[in-house]
């Protein structure tokens, strides 16, 4: 009740200052002068901003916020420095990035002696038994671009369980005794969504393809204990901060969650995050998680049902049409049979909860798209139609018609612009220069009247929103060497709205955040340059000087 209280009374004093800024009697608690403060409201440039209770109570020039300092109103000189809304990273994994943080780092390794290396390095450290894993190695940056197979890990893992998830976390590498802990041989069936990959002889190779099977050996896996998940945690939401982001849309486990509720009630949560469930769950188990984290708390609350309709295009088990252009024989691995889809969908919508799936081929967007018609349908039968912002996640190779299908049913493309950087490489070989046209098309879903919302996927990639906005608006590598359909690269402005405003509406907050505007929560960073002025390869070079969550600065450059 007091909470309700309070927002009710800055709500009172917001509106105040909308019409006069010096008629509140409610002083701010923070005043910030001298910025280029980009709003992406109206007016869209500002000087100075006013804040109190950690929402916005004012923004217009110096001497209008002035006005309104009182003896213990904190003032800050944002030196003529650019503000933004703080970004809102609409897919990240917290939870796998921190663990990855900790253990064996595999990221941009550029051969597999390098891999074997790092192996080698974190076995002789580690107690006798103890598993080795982490993941981040790409085999489209070694020259010889193959799998690794079991033996070369067995060569330099000294006798311990390892288990080493490729970058996309789609696939993963085990050694023998991973193998054999998790009972894997010749004889051991592919369970349904998964593969176990055999050599000519028909030995296991190590190669482990998709959730479904490399859960076998996940759950040999000791868990993290508690204080080294708290350290995981800690970790990757401190790389939040020093890279901008101020909310993040996190597909983490339960007891993630939990250690941020215990963050939070220590107030020591620097990051809005929003929950995602596991589709798959039971719709009890769904409804209590809820209950437990629910909607109204804006620093921590469950949102999206996340389900995986297939792969990667990297690994080869992204759901396509047809078959990949460089392996004629797969069409990669749909992880649900269409009717069973359907059912949970409709059953999960009408329970009151957001849907988004994982989809990156066109099979597996189709697959989404049917099932959200389906729930959209039901919801009609049982008088329950809402908005129920739909979501696929990635979106990468549609079918031409699939876009109009987005449209009609209002599903928000979230999507990861940073993956072009990397599978721009490779991705017209995987799928052929046909489809290659509709696919990663940012701009044809605007065009089209399709909301999207941009994330990073990290720890698949950094989590640096400045990458995904070089990519954004060039479609090149970061080299500028190579493009990619430029047709369709977008505007700064359209870049940063959908990093902001476009992340905020794909999570029901647009009335929250994405803008810097009365009433909105103080959360916004401070650069050091104007992204809508400088040139796309400067955007790469953008550092972050204070990252600030409800008013508070939770980084600041040292």
């Amino acid at each position: 009740m007091k909470i309700f209280l309070l927002l009710f009374l800055i709500a009172l004093g917001v509106n105040s200052f909308a019409k006069d800024p010096a008629s509140t009697s409610q002083p701010p608690d923070t005043i910030l002068l001298n910025g280029d403060i980009y709003t992406q409201a109206s007016p869209d440039r500002a000087q100075a901003m006013a804040v109190r209770y950690g929402r916005i109570l004012a923004v217009g020039t110096n001497d209008e916020i002035r006005k309104l300092k009182r003896g213990n109103t904190q003032v800050v000189d944002l030196g003529g420095h650019f503000v933004m809304p703080g970004f809102n990273d609409a897919h990240v994994h917290l939870e796998h990035a921190g663990l990855e943080l900790l253990s064996v780092d595999l990221r941009g390794v550029r051969s597999l002696q390098e891999v074997q290396q790092r192996i080698a390095a974190a076995a002789k450290n580690a107690l006798p038994g103890e598993w080795l894993v982490g993941g981040g190695w790409d085999h489209t940056l070694w020259v010889e671009q193959r799998l690794p197979a079991r033996q070369d890990i067995d060569a330099v893992s000294a006798g311990h369980p390892a288990f080493f998830s490729r970058v996309d976390g789609h696939i993963s590498i085990g050694n023998t005794v991973a193998l054999k802990a998790a009972g894997i041989t010749a004889q051991t069936p592919d369970p349904p969504g998964g593969k176990i990959d055999h050599d000519s002889s028909g030995l296991p190779t190590g190669i482990i393809r998709e959730a479904p099977a490399e859960t076998l050996v996940w759950t040999k896996i000791p868990p993290p204990t508690p204080s080294r998940l708290r350290c995981a945690l800690e970790s990757a939401i401190a790389d939040a901060g020093r890279r901008g982001i101020t909310s993040a849309q996190d597909n983490s486990s339960w007891r993630a969650f939990l250690v941020y509720e215990d963050l939070e009630r220590e107030g020591k949560l620097t990051l809005r995050i929003s929950e995602w469930l596991d589709f798959d769950d039971p719709v009890s188990l769904l409804e209590a998680h809820r209950a437990q984290h629910p909607a109204g708390d804006p620093m921590l609350h469950t949102a999206m049902l996340k389900g995986f309709m297939d792969g990667s295009l990297g690994s080869r088990t992204a759901a396509l049409l047809a078959p990949y252009a460089d392996d004629p024989g797969n069409a990669g691995l749909a992880r649900y049979e269409q009717g069973k889809l359907n059912r949970m969908a409709v059953e999960r919508a009408l329970a009151g909860f957001q849907i988004g799936f994982h989809a990156i081929g066109d099979r597996a967007v189709q697959m989404a798209l049917d099932a959200f018609a389906a729930a959209e349908q039901a919801a009609k039968g049982n008088d329950k139609a809402r908005d129920f912002r739909f979501r696929i996640e990635h979106d990468q190779v549609l079918a031409p018609h699939q876009i109009d299908e987005y449209r009609k049913l209002g599903v928000i493309a979230s999507m990861q612009p940073n993956h072009l950087l990397t599978d721009m490489n490779w991705v017209m070989g995987r799928i052929g220069p046909e489809r290659a046209k509709t696919s990663y098309t940012w701009k044809e879903f605007l065009d089209n009247g399709v909301r999207i919302a941009f994330g990073t996927d990290y720890p698949v990639e950094p989590i640096t929103p400045f990458r995904g906005i070089y990519a954004a608006v060039t479609r090149q590598n970061e080299a500028g060497a190579k493009s990619y359909f430029p047709e369709q690269k977008l505007t700064i402005e359209q870049a940063l709205a959908a990093y902001t405003t476009g992340s905020a509406y794909a999570q029901f907050a647009e009335k929250e955040k994405g803008t810097l505007a009365p009433g909105m929560l103080a959360d916004f960073v401070v650069l050091d340059r104007d992204l809508t002025k400088v040139s796309p390869p400067e955007i790469l070079k953008t550092t972050v000087l204070r990252t600030v969550v409800g008013g508070k600065t939770v980084y600041q450059t040292p």
